[in-house]
């Protein structure tokens, strides 16, 4: 699963005029690199994918240290929640620093950031298939 969405990622960005490549298996900290124009460096992606689900368990999740530039979450269709469709958000780490859920001083996990998978598309709603790795997304027009 995790890489199928990785060869999903760096196909969409490449249609969408973003070269990009798959990194290594269990290369550190990111999965895909790609060179938006504009861009002073290459970008680091990392690709999570998980399965739709509307609970609680269902969540991505990061350490704050984690060495990526960009976010890239497939979360696969499940009929039986009630979603149908592929989705794929992709977005810089800096929207997810400050979107993401982050617990309080002294848990267990204050380093990391999460966001439930059943959230998705209601918090990085301008991130959907944003494959031209736009900074602030794309329009609700495209």
């Amino acid at each position: 699963m995790g890489d199928a969405s990785e060869a999903l990622v760096v196909s969409e960005l490449t249609l969408a005029g973003v070269p990009a490549a798959k990194m290594p298996d269990n290369w550190p900290n990111y999965d895909v690199i790609a060179e938006p124009e504009g861009a002073n460096h290459p970008q680091r992606v990392s690709v999570k994918t998980r399965t739709f689900r509307r609970s609680g368990d269902s969540y991505v999740e990061y350490h704050i240290n984690d060495k990526f530039d960009w976010l890239a979450i497939v979360v696969l269709p499940n009929a039986v929640e009630g979603e149908t469709e592929r989705r794929v958000f992709l977005f810089p780490k800096a929207i997810s620093d400050t979107r993401f859920h982050q617990s309080r001083d002294g848990a267990k996990y204050h380093d990391f950031r999460s966001l439930r998978v059943d959230k998705m598309k209601d918090v990085l709603r301008e991130f959907e298939n944003n494959f031209g790795m736009s900074g602030i997304g794309v329009s609700s027009s495209n």
